[in-house]
């Protein structure tokens, strides 16, 4: 259940990890286009430019009516924050990334609403703690 991105951010291979509603997906796709070398080519094969991208980005946003600005690193940033929110630890979010460095990958590292709630009821916990009756 992972996906090689081939000269990825950095010009950096690695892998990632994939749904099985993505997987199906791009398997529903490759048997349509059977793409040759990369799976979605630009023009003469080549792969896709980074401005044909951008504007495919700007489109989706659009259709989907998000508002918020933001370029394509935002998906970047939005997995790594959603996968520390869902309790992933860094380090694994560092090879999913591809980063060589934990530090690099710590700056995508912040308290959400939802955690900081999480921890705030986590407090509430020492609430109910029955008290001890004093010795005689």
């Amino acid at each position: 259940m992972t996906i090689r991105v081939a000269q990825g951010k950095g010009g950096k291979d690695r892998y990632t990890i994939l749904s099985t509603t993505l997987r199906d997906a791009l398997r529903a796709y490759w048997r349509g286009y059977r793409p040759a070398t990369w799976l979605f080519p630009g023009r003469r094969g080549r792969p896709l430019d980074p401005s044909a991208l951008q504007h495919a980005y700007g489109l989706a946003k659009r259709r989907a009516g998000l508002t918020k600005p933001g370029g394509i690193h935002a998906l970047r940033h939005a997995f790594a924050t959603h996968l520390l929110d869902a309790g992933v630890d860094l380090h694994t979010i560092q090879r999913l990334l591809g980063h060589k460095s934990i530090s690099t990958t710590s700056r995508y590292w912040h308290l959400t609403h939802a955690s900081l709630m999480t921890q705030a009821a986590r407090l509430d916990l020492l609430a109910d703690v029955p008290e001890i009756p004093p010795q005689a």
